[in-house]
């Protein structure tokens, strides 16, 4: 009888990942998977936010540079949801000044690509511990 996983740290957390590259989109929506999360995908800002409206993903990360809608205006409609979902943002961009506007915006982290998917496990499970207030 073959022992099924129960260390899986995002198990049932609902998470939405946001990127128009589709190679960065499979390996983050594939680590989070295989750390038991439920994940949607999509590759433009406009379908991000409907479905942060329609399904309410527990966790959001999400591309800065976005066709559609730009990761800002992404999260500034989201940060409006109630609940509110945590907010990761990944960007290419290095300029202090783009982190400090999703800051004021409410992103819950900032991380710069390529993002170590181990810290991205991590930074989620931890906010997300915060947010349910444990």
């Amino acid at each position: 009888m073959v022992e099924q996983e129960t260390d899986q740290r995002l198990q049932g957390r609902r998470i939405l990942v946001v990127d128009d590259d589709q190679e960065v989109l499979a390996s983050i929506d594939q680590a989070l998977r295989a750390e038991g999360a439920e994940t949607q995908k999509c590759g433009d800002g406009n379908t991000a936010v409907r479905i942060c409206e329609n399904d309410q993903p527990e966790l959001v990360v999400l591309d800065m540079m976005l066709p559609k809608r730009s990761g800002f205006l992404v999260l500034e409609r989201i940060k409006r949801l109630s609940p509110p979902p945590v907010v990761f943002m990944v960007t290419a961009n290095e300029g202090k000044r783009h982190q400090e506007y999703a800051e004021n915006l409410g992103v819950d982290a900032y991380m710069l690509k390529p993002v170590r998917l181990e810290h991205l496990i991590t930074m989620a499970e931890e906010k997300l511990r915060e947010r349910d207030g444990a």
